[in-house]
């Protein structure tokens, strides 16, 4: 037997999943995907089987989807949520968690300026003749002539 939507409060409304998609700016298959990651609590459903979700249910996604934009990882915005929860908790958790994310953020910009300097060079150094003198197909074919050096020689990877 499926859960029965209980009814909502006075101050609360129940919505479908796509209301819920829209208010919050993501897809339904994205509600379905948090809801069987235990990101999103799973939803009661009516007696037409269909999701019926809270107000809260907007606010939670929107901090998801909000956190996810930021490049949080899944399993950060799962911590993020678990903290959030206890409002009244100190936040030096949460800061250590962006701190962490942001020194992420910075190594992975500084991995694409080194490959935007590199691509740059290998355009500005290409001579624009045929495919066999092409300057931008040897560096890829080897990473000795990269000006940046990396963990293969060359040029940093993305990642």
């Amino acid at each position: 037997m499926k859960d029965q939507t209980p009814e909502p409060t006075a101050t609360e409304r129940y919505i479908g999943i796509g209301e819920l998609a829209r208010e919050s700016g993501c897809k339904p298959e994205t509600v379905r995907y948090y809801e069987q990651i235990g990101l999103l609590p799973s939803a009661p459903r009516n007696e037409g089987n269909q999701r019926r979700y809270t107000t809260a249910a907007i606010r939670r996604l929107t901090f998801i989807r909000h956190a996810r934009d930021f490049g949080f990882s899944v399993e950060a915005v799962r911590e993020l949520l678990q903290m959030a929860d206890y409002p009244t908790m100190p936040c030096e958790e949460v800061d250590t968690l962006a701190k962490r994310h942001l020194a992420e953020v910075e190594a992975r910009l500084a991995r694409l300026t080194s490959v935007r300097d590199e691509l740059k060079r290998m355009i500005n150094q290409c001579a624009g003749g045929n495919v066999g003198q092409c300057h931008i197909i040897d560096v890829l074919s080897d990473h000795r002539l990269c000006h940046q050096t990396g963990p293969h020689g060359g040029a940093d990877v993305i990642g």
